[in-house]
């Protein structure tokens, strides 16, 4: 007879003195059943992986009920509760180091809250996820606690969609203050059972902790059933046609170029009286990449199998999985084939797929090491219940000083949940929406204390109240939508989460597109860049194309005082693209501040556009918006870059990213050099590359940073010359006009 494996207890200090104690029991795996049961009445989560796709998602499994710590956000105020005995000996440590963080509003024995006051100074946009949040406290705590010792010790819990307001400014227009929600709850448990798949181990992690001499060693883990809600009716079901509205009002704004994408989405709801029965037959049924039940309290759950990543490190490795271009399940093997191979063929997903990665390395960019962000798995298949996905796998390398906070704020929120520009798509999400968002398009998961991160989407989610299931979802738009088969889509994904609240679901339970920079910095060494962001999805990727190349980078914001161009002395600005129109963003002011002082200037997409106006140009608007889309460049015979032009080692004509409704013909450009042109499909002849070398003014209608722009590396190529000319460029003497 095999001996049963005894326990071993390992010890360690934390970074803010915290002794712990960890004791690792071997148990079954069906622990983890009863666990699931306990949640209907207890606080904790449990969160697994259902599926295996070889280099993104492996199968675990874990989870914990009565934590003795809560961590709970209001806006910007943000409460440690302390949920048993075990939580009083734990909040001092969590206090203290949240006192540093915001106004002290409560400092009782099981409570301790402050509110984080709004950043004072200004921030560039590569430390804007440092700026005073919530976020500030988390950090606090995570680094009172913080050990590379233990891999499984740390907050899990839920993020709420209105965080992301702390960091961009969105005018809301549904009022808060009614009926007021959490954004954010966080335990830290004191015991985890974990299932590695992988190893076949399947283990108890008990933890006892010492702090100014007091223990919990001894004391009771549980924290007392939390209370059942009186149950209400369900709500009445969506309005037939109204996402379809919303989808027309949508195929506007993109036709005015306000927008590329955007995701917006809406509610049906169900009954759901066991929260944790749900979610044992969602698992089962659909299994997915992020699968989670949270107790939350105050009778509130989080049921989900979401197949979307949100955010996971891995010491400095950041990675994301954005989702984008969906078609429905086939009855068998060979009509899922035929299916694939229709989603692979989709013009319209694999703009949507492209939109959504383009944003996606560009959130990266803000935070990441230059260079290092790269698409590692392009357009790939996976496969659902009753829908069939494209993927794209991204991962980066964070700066040094960056942490697992800043890789989550940077994506905050996932394009694939908002849209493109991301600002401007969250601002038509609020205005378009019927209600807040609460926990949809927010996250799921851990933060460890070692340093780590595992984050899903709360997509494919039930938010359950008084045994009233409401499911959130959304499609993908872009102007190529139909309206009627968008909302078609939404009530697909939403009715597979219902249907399984009460009966099993009778559906059916590629290559790699690699990006590989060179980084060349010579060409860019000494160059100061001064980046202006138009409010633009793409900006940090451009910026990070030019630190790949050696030059010191800063952002700013448009509309700051012209009087920084002095401050900064920058050897070259580049105007970034962005949304609407060159005079929403005064671009006029700051052309002209440029031109008195001399400054050598870039624009891309907008910036052209700016340039062509600031010129006496005009600008027309296409017939359809190119968005997503690669366009051919032809180089003009007349402006043949030569060996030091601005399309220098481009040939004859190259492919490069669109995302553009406005556009200048290469007759409406004064006092400049029109080098490059694109045909488009509605037969109009646009600008994309002009130069004025005398004035040491350039700009490019197409995306350098998109990748679209990688076939022969043209965007860096491109970004390359930029700097060349910029270095090598001395101001003229220009003849009055």
């Amino acid at each position: 007879m095999l001996e049963t494996p005894k326990p071993t207890t390992i010890s360690y200090v934390t970074a803010g003195g915290v002794t712990v104690v960890r004791t690792d029991s071997p148990v079954e795996e069906s622990v983890l059943t009863g666990l699931v049961a306990d949640l209907d009445l207890r606080r904790g989560a449990v969160l697994s992986s259902g599926v295996d796709y070889p280099g993104r998602y492996s199968r675990w499994h874990l989870g914990y009920v009565d934590p003795p710590i809560e961590l709970v956000a209001y806006g910007r105020r943000i409460e440690a509760r302390a949920l048993n005995e075990r939580g009083l000996v734990l909040l001092p440590v969590v206090a203290a180091a949240m006192a540093g963080t915001g106004e002290v509003v409560r400092d009782e024995e099981s409570c301790f809250g402050v509110d984080v006051p709004e950043s004072a100074e200004s921030f560039a946009e590569e430390e804007r996820s440092r700026q005073s949040t919530v976020f500030t406290a988390l950090r606090a705590v995570v680094a009172a606690f913080a050990s590379t010792v233990d891999p499984h010790l740390g907050l899990y819990g839920a993020y709420g969609y209105d965080l992301a307001f702390q960091f961009e400014p969105v005018r809301l227009r549904h009022d808060r203050s009614a009926d007021p929600h959490r954004d954010l709850v966080l335990h830290l448990p004191d015991q985890l059972v974990v299932v590695d798949r992988k190893r076949e181990t399947s283990m108890r992690y008990a933890y006892d902790f010492e702090v100014g001499g007091r223990t919990t060693a001894g004391l009771a883990r549980q924290t007392g059933p939390t209370p059942r809600p009186e149950v209400r009716p369900v709500p009445a079901p969506p309005e037939p046609g109204r996402y379809a509205g919303i989808v027309r009002t949508a195929r506007e704004r993109f036709r005015r170029g306000d927008l590329f994408e955007v995701t917006p989405s809406h509610v049906l709801s169900g009954r759901c009286d066991s929260p944790a029965a749900f979610y044992e037959r969602l698992r089962t049924q659909n299994p997915s990449p992020y699968e989670f039940f949270c107790n939350l309290g105050e009778g509130e759950y989080l049921v989900g199998a979401s197949p979307e990543m949100y955010v996971r490190v891995t010491g400095d490795r950041v990675e994301t999985c954005p989702i984008a271009g969906t078609i429905r399940r086939g009855r068998d093997a060979l009509e899922d084939a035929t299916q694939i191979a229709t989603l692979l063929n989709s013009t319209k997903d694999e703009s949507e797929l492209t939109m959504c990665t383009d944003v996606d390395r560009n959130d990266k960019a803000r935070v990441c090491v230059p260079g290092s962000v790269r698409v590692i798995g392009r357009r790939q298949v996976e496969l659902y219940s009753r829908l069939i996905h494209t993927v794209d796998h991204i991962e980066g390398r964070l700066r040094p000083g960056m942490d697992a906070f800043d890789a989550f704020l940077t994506h905050m929120w996932a394009v694939t949940v908002t849209g493109a520009p991301k600002q401007w798509a969250m601002q038509f999400i609020e205005d378009a929406e019927s209600a807040p968002r609460r926990w949809y398009g927010g996250a799921v998961g851990f933060v460890g204390f070692d340093g780590s991160m595992n984050t899903g989407l709360t997509l494919r989610t039930a938010h359950v109240e008084n045994s009233i299931a409401s499911v959130r979802a959304g499609a993908t738009l872009l102007y190529e939508s139909d309206p009627d088969e968008e909302e078609r889509e939404t009530l697909l994904k939403a009715q597979a989460l219902l249907d399984t609240m009460s009966e099993p679901d009778p559906g059916p339970s590629g290559g790699v597109y690699r990006l590989t920079p060179s980084t060349d910095e010579a060409i860019g060494a000494g160059v100061r860049v001064l980046l202006v962001d138009h409010q633009d999805s793409f900006v940090h990727t451009l910026g990070d194309y030019f630190r790949q190349h050696g030059a010191e980078v800063v952002t700013l914001r448009y509309g700051f005082p012209v009087e920084q161009l002095d401050t900064l002395a920058p050897d070259l600005v580049v105007l970034s693209p962005g949304p609407g129109r060159p005079a929403d963003f005064d671009c006029a002011r700051l052309l002209a501040a440029v031109e008195e002082r001399g400054l050598p200037v870039f624009g891309v997409c907008l910036g052209l556009q700016a340039m062509v106006e600031y010129a006496g140009g005009t600008l027309d608007l296409l017939p359809r918006p190119a968005h997503g889309k690669p366009g051919h460049v032809r180089v003009l015979s007349s402006g043949t870059a030569p060996s030091d032009g601005l399309l220098a080692g481009l040939g004859p004509s190259f492919t490069a990213g669109r995302y553009h409704s406005l556009y200048a013909t290469p007759e409406s450009v004064p006092g400049f050099e029109v080098v490059a042109v694109t045909d488009d499909p509605s037969g109009a002849r646009v600008a994309m590359a002009i130069a004025d070398d005398v004035r040491r003014r350039w700009a490019v209608q197409f995306h350098p940073e998109s990748i679209l722009s990688a076939t022969g590396r043209a965007g860096h190529q491109l970004v390359a010359n930029v700097l060349r000319l910029a270095r090598s460029s001395v101001p003229r003497e220009v003849a009055p006009a």
